[in-house]
């Protein structure tokens, strides 16, 4: 998780980020005491913010970048926060499309660490991302943003960023996911979520059937006025490898849209996106129909359904949930022509690797299986195994690395084929930096 900035040019800078690290080891340590008091000894500067907070299963980093487009094509300054990155910490905390820089982000550090570390001497030690939370609303604070798009890192209710009173509150899809922590079932998920849910706040959510109810329940009890979209609301009218056109249903009036995020799903997204910049634009803001087509058009999200590489053909996807696997199986045979599937897979070891590679392994003629650099990583060996039990026959290989892995798919690949790299984020950000550097392993 924590590959942060580790080409800083000062020993100073150095330690900070260092120290940062040092609480990783943490993790996830649910409830908002400990950031409601971080937040209080920094004059809680989320208070001053106007925010747009995001939840849901699938979809809350495109519905963000869709949104933060959308305003900053209005003329506004605009943050977005988003969890985790790809290749860089730094595309976590961003201000107009400018991601937070070295020394920006070592000043933050410099500012919080007392704070944290007079918390960790009372054994109230913030994690990881409670202390990068309050990094990113501290720099929007100091930049004086006119808004604030902000995701949710993990469920909602007891999530470090649920610490704000948001302008709208949306939620996007809601699947099985992280049901160790946050409920074995749809119900219990779909709580955890509407916890982002505030009095008198309007509501944007793309949850379906139970989810949904549970969601229309609380935004009720909330007297939160809710706008729920559904399959009726937005049409896929056109599509290329390079971009797609969306015919979507607004609440004012109807929209033709265009984007380069690709797969039929981003239907949904932008459908969410455009109701929740509607809410806005009934609160007052000035947001023309031109912006919403441009934001749309100009939105930006690597290292999901991104084309890199065209002979052979190269798709990076974080898909790294069994919703997010279906959603690239659907996608690549509906949108994809190719010889042979040759998938790199690379899975983090606690997700429902059974179900994903269930779905995704039918398509693929060749499989590798690799790991990422990081310590939650699945071992490639039983991937492979696991793979095995569904298809005795499947070509798979195992390699120790996602470079290796890379360059072994490369010299099968024929200019026909096409080359998907999946599993998890952290391998799709590995995958991204070394295909885009040029470099080889040989």
């Amino acid at each position: 998780m924590c590959s942060i900035l580790k080409d800083t040019s000062t020993i100073t800078r150095e330690s900070a980020f260092e120290w940062l690290c040092s609480f990783d080891n943490y993790g996830w340590i649910f409830g908002l005491e400990r950031i409601t008091s971080l937040m209080e000894r920094l004059g809680n500067p989320q208070s001053e913010l106007k925010v747009i907070h995001v939840a849901g299963t699938n979809g809350k980093g495109s519905v963000c970048k869709y949104i933060g487009s959308i305003l900053q094509k209005a003329g506004y300054t605009v943050g977005v926060y988003l969890s985790p990155h790809v290749e860089r910490f730094s595309e976590r905390i961003v201000v107009n499309s400018q991601e937070i820089s070295e020394e920006e982000l070592a000043l933050l550090v410099a500012q919080v660490r007392p704070l944290a570390e007079e918390m960790k001497q009372n054994n109230n030690t913030p994690t990881f991302f409670e202390i990068v939370t309050a990094f990113a609303f501290l720099y929007f604070k100091n930049r004086t943003v006119d808004y604030a798009v902000v995701e949710v890192g993990l469920g909602g209710r007891f999530d470090a960023t649920n610490v704000v009173t948001p302008l709208v509150s949306v939620i996007t899809n809601i699947s099985l996911e992280h049901t160790d922590i946050l409920g074995k079932d749809i119900v219990s998920i779909a709580s955890e979520k509407a916890g982002i849910i505030k009095d008198h706040v309007p509501v944007i959510t793309a949850a379906t059937q139970h989810a949904r109810e549970t969601i229309e329940h609380v935004a009720r009890e909330r007297n939160a006025p809710i706008v729920c979209i559904d399959r009726t609301m937005w049409k896929r009218v056109s599509h290329t490898g390079k971009y797609q056109e969306f015919f979507i249903q607004g609440t004012f009036k109807d929209y033709t849209v265009k984007t380069s995020l690709l797969g039929q799903h981003q239907g949904e997204n932008i459908a969410v996106a455009i109701a929740a910049v509607e809410r806005l634009q009934m609160g007052g803001v000035y947001i023309t129909d031109s912006d919403i087509l441009d934001g749309i058009a100009a939105a930006a999200h690597p290292g999901r359904m991104e084309i890199v590489s065209e002979k052979p053909l190269i798709l990076l996807d974080g898909a790294h949930n069994p919703d997010g696997m279906s959603m690239l199986a659907k996608t690549i045979k509906e949108d994809f022509s190719y010889q042979r599937l040759i998938l790199v897979l690379g899975v983090l070891k606690e997700k429902d690797i059974k179900t994903m590679v269930s779905t995704i392994a039918p398509l693929s003629d060749v499989i590798i299986v690799t790991k990422s650099a990081n310590p939650r990583a699945s071992d490639p060996l039983f991937l492979k195994e696991t793979i095995g039990r569904f298809d005795a026959n499947k070509k798979i290989y195992v390699e120790a690395s996602i470079p290796e892995a890379i360059d072994h798919a490369k010299r099968i690949a024929k200019q026909k084929d096409m080359i998907c790299v999946s599993g998890s984020l952290f391998t799709v950000g590995e995958a991204r930096s070394y295909l885009l550097s040029g470099k080889t392993t040989s």
